[in-house]
């Protein structure tokens, strides 16, 4: 399937948000460059999950998963995560997907650009799959695991939002060891709960988000991103306990100094 590439200037284009509704951006050459990509198959998947909660959110994420992992990670690398390549792909594609699956882009441009032509970072949900289904294909031994860690991230999307926040954090060992401390830990619920009676750490503060924090603030000094993964769930815990009661967590499994 060839995929020809938008021209730069599209994000902030009224005009190309009206003419994707009418269905006329295919044919107009104001809007293209003169690069081209091939991919063998495009098929559908969720993209957008901000209306989501729930086992709703959870089949979409994994169903995005799958097919990620299954048709399109297997390109280079600096093609699945080119934004223009994502929006070309949706915009030229997948219109009829788009207005029959998240019919909320005929409400406004903002909403399009919510929902389609999303900026491509840690907060656009294709970039949070693209990146789980790198990681976790690449690290995964069998399907088995690959499930295991798939539902790991969902159970902690918080974490991982966080995590891939911030670049030094954002590679397949550092985000697996993670999910795996908090899933031997038993300490997820604990990480995606709201801190209390903290307002100097502002508002709707999680003590994942407070732990992964401490890890970049910390950082060189502490390597977290680089630690064997008994070394990094001291790190955790130590982390942890500026802000909960760590007692009753893993107290057979390890001590912090």
């Amino acid at each position: 399937m060839e995929i020809r590439l938008l021209a730069k200037g599209y994000k902030n284009n009224v005009q190309f948000y009206e003419d994707f509704l009418e269905d006329k951006i295919i044919g107009n050459e104001d809007y293209f460059s003169e690069e081209y990509v091939t991919i063998t198959d495009i098929p559908n998947f969720p993209f957008y999950m901000g209306k989501e909660s729930g086992e709703g959110r959870n089949k979409a994420f994994l169903e995005a998963f799958q097919i990620i992992a299954k048709y399109y990670i297997l390109t280079d690398r600096e093609l699945h995560l080119d934004e223009r390549f994502w929006h070309s792909l949706l915009v030229t594609k997948k219109r009829d997907y788009i207005l029959e699956k998240y019919p909320a882009v005929k409400e406004g441009f903002s909403e399009f650009k919510k929902i389609v032509i999303k900026n491509f970072d840690w907060e656009n949900y294709i970039y949070k799959c693209v990146l789980a289904a790198e990681y976790i294909e690449d690290i995964g031994e069998n399907e088995i695991e690959k499930s295991h860690l798939y539902q790991l991230v969902l159970d902690n999307l918080d974490v991982y939002n966080y995590i891939i926040k911030y670049p030094i954090f954002r590679n397949a060992e550092f985000v697996v060891k993670i999910l795996m401390i908090i899933d031997e830990l038993n300490i997820s619920k604990i990480m995606k709960a709201n801190i209390k009676n903290r307002p100097d750490l502002g508002k709707d503060t999680r003590y994942g988000r407070q732990v992964i924090y401490e890890l970049n603030k910390n950082y060189p000094i502490v390597m977290a991103p680089m630690m064997e993964k008994e070394d990094l769930k001291k790190e955790v815990l130590k982390a942890l306990s500026y802000y909960y009661d760590i007692s009753s967590i893993g107290r057979e499994l390890v001590s912090i100094n």
